[in-house]
Order: C-alpha cells, then sequence, then structure tokens
C-alpha cells in the first residue's frame, strides 16, 4: 500500500505528512553534526565510491556496482566492496566467500562476489568493514560502498545516488513519501536505471543475457526455454514485475510468475507441485534458491551504463589522487 501511496499525494500520504516532518529535522540534525564536527567521518587511506539512493526499496544499486567494479578491475585496480549485507541472518561482521551460506552473508554481497571475484565484507558499520577489508587485503586500490550514502561516518571521494523509474516518487520523506533524504542534495553522479529517467543524469541499458545459468554452470539458451510450455519464473527483488517482464521481452513466457518479497530466505519456501517445469529465477535468488531447489535456472543481467558515466567516475577518482 505505502509504495503506491508514495507516488501521489494522495490522502494516506498526507496524512502521514505531519510525521515526516520529524523524519526531516531528525535527519538534518544528523548532517548537521557531520558537518559541524560533532560526530566524525572516517577515511580509510584509500578513496571510496558510495553507490546509494535516496529512495527507499530497490533502484537497482547492486548491479551498478558490479558494473563500477568491473570497469575498475578493466582499469588494472584492486577493488573491493563493503556492505551491510541486508536481510542476512548474523549480526557481526565477515569476509564473503565463494561458498558463504547467503543467509549469513547476505544475497547481494555474495553475488559481487561470485561475478565480479573481488573481496567482499559484510558489516552494518561501513567503517569497521572498510578497515577489515582492508587487513584482509591491503592491496586493495579503491573501496566500492554497495549502498551507505546515508552512512555518514565513512568518509566517500565519490558519491553514486542512483534512480529507478519512481524518480522522487511524490518528493515527501518518510513515511509520507519515499525520500531518506530531501532532494535534490550534492551528489557527484546520478545515475538512472530505468527506461524513463525523470531528470538529468546519466542512463543505463538493462537486459536479460540470452542464456540461463545451472547450479553446475551449464548454460540454458532462452531460445530453448522460450520453446518450453511449462516455465515457473520467481523472484524475490524489490520489484518482480520487473523481471517477469524482461522475460517475455525475451520470448519466455512463463506459465506462473511468482512474486517473492525482497531478499526472500526460502526457509519456508514450497516447491509448487506438479510438473515436469522448469524453475528459473533472478541471479540474486539463485543462491538461496539452489539451496532447496538444485535444478533451477539462474538468468543474469546485463546491465550497461553508458561510457560517458565511466568517463565521469574516472574523473571524479583521477581529481582526489
Amino acid at each position: 500500500m505505502l509504495p503506491r501511496a508514495w507516488l501521489h499525494r494522495g490522502l494516506l500520504a498526507r496524512l502521514l505528512w505531519p510525521f515526516s516532518l520529524l523524519y526531516r529535522a531528525i535527519a538534518a540534525l544528523r548532517s548537521l553534526a557531520y558537518r559541524r564536527g560533532w560526530k566524525t567521518s572516517h577515511g580509510v587511506g584509500v578513496p571510496v565510491v558510495v553507490v546509494g539512493n535516496v529512495i527507499a526499496g530497490g533502484a537497482g544499486k547492486t548491479p551498478v556496482v558490479m558494473a563500477v567494479v568491473r570497469h575498475l578491475q578493466a582499469r588494472g585496480l584492486a577493488v573491493g566492496v563493503v556492505s551491510r549485507g541486508y536481510g542476512r541472518r548474523t549480526q557481526d561482521g565477515r569476509e564473503v566467500h565463494a561458498v558463504s551460506d547467503p543467509r549469513d552473508v547476505g544475497d547481494e554481497p555474495l553475488l559481487v562476489h561470485r561475478t565480479t571475484g573481488a573481496p567482499v565484507v559484510v558489516d552494518r558499520d561501513r567503517v569497521a568493514a572498510a578497515r577489515r577489508l582492508l587487513a584482509a587485503h591491503p592491496e586493495l586500490r579503491v573501496i566500492v560502498s554497495d549502498d551507505g550514502l546515508q552512512h555518514l561516518a565513512l568518509r566517500r571521494e565519490v558519491e553514486i545516488c542512483v534512480f529507478d523509474d519512481r524518480g522522487v516518487g511524490n518528493g515527501w520523506l518518510l513515511p509520507a513519501g519515499p525520500l531518506r533524504e530531501p532532494w535534490p542534495r550534492a551528489c557527484d553522479i546520478v545515475l538512472h536505471t530505468g527506461e524513463r529517467p525523470a531528470f538529468a543524469g546519466f542512463t543505463a541499458r538493462r537486459a536479460l543475457a540470452d542464456h540461463a545459468v545451472g547450479r553446475d554452470g551449464r548454460r540454458v539458451p532462452l531460445a530453448e526455454l522460450a520453446r518450453e510450455p511449462n516455465v515457473i519464473a520467481l523472484a524475490g527483488i524489490a520489484q518482480p514485475q520487473r523481471f517477469f517482464d524482461m522475460l517475455r521481452a525475451r520470448g519466455v513466457v512463463p506459465a506462473q510468475c511468482i512474486p517473492l518479497p525482497d531478499h526472500y530466505d526460502f526457509d519456508s519456501w514450497s516447491r509448487p507441485s506438479g510438473g515436469p517445469y522448469r524453475l528459473i529465477c533472478t541471479e540474486k535468488d539463485a543462491g538461496k534458491l539452489w539451496q532447496v531447489a538444485p535444478d533451477a535456472l539462474a538468468v543474469p543481467l546485463v546491465f550497461a551504463p553508458e561510457p560517458a558515466f565511466f568517463a565521469a567516475l574516472d574523473a571524479r577518482l583521477s581529481s582526489e589522487e
């Protein structure tokens, strides 16, 4: 209900608007505390690139993180990633490994590590995460923070603010609107991951790969899946319908689409009865789903920001050297 209410300034949003004033006051006081030096932002000795958003809910940050990491790796830079590890069942700080349980480290940090090979550390405290990462990997020259735009304790050299087709919604702060902080705000780079940018910024192309991947690494062409009559698709992401629509755009028309909550853990998931059928999911879901449905196929996302985005990132990092 709230996500829909956040798109307009309707009755529910207006009823919640007085509470957003309190949220705004708290956010402003916190920001002032860091500007005045009452609270300290900590540097970690290498440049930090924060990929975050001001709008609640998934806006496509993790694909941006992976694209940034791959770009910097292609430049010959050793890159590491820090993340809160949202949705995990653990509370401590820890490094992510290829064999880590996604329920312990988070589905997105595990995906980042497996797809880029970059070292990843999860911790609610981003400063502690960065320090743990550098202690284990002193060769790193850049750290990318997956989310953390509002985690001001970690000093950053570059801020990338990500938006999807929602833009800033109704323009109000939580809980009357989707904003975590007022917009516009100072920001180095704005990147739109949707198809209809609401305002100026760089854009990116999103599409599914032409194949799905099995747990054992085998590839199944989407053209083959498009010919199968009984495909079941599921997605535990912020906007599941986007995945289902992208499948249909590639010719795969699922007999059943199962939307699940973002970061769904699959502990209580029951496999659909009947069969035979093909079960397909997003890359993000695969780490958890494969534990209970090892025959499932994951469809990778091809995410390509425009070249000017990377040029702006390189220029900003060069100015910090």
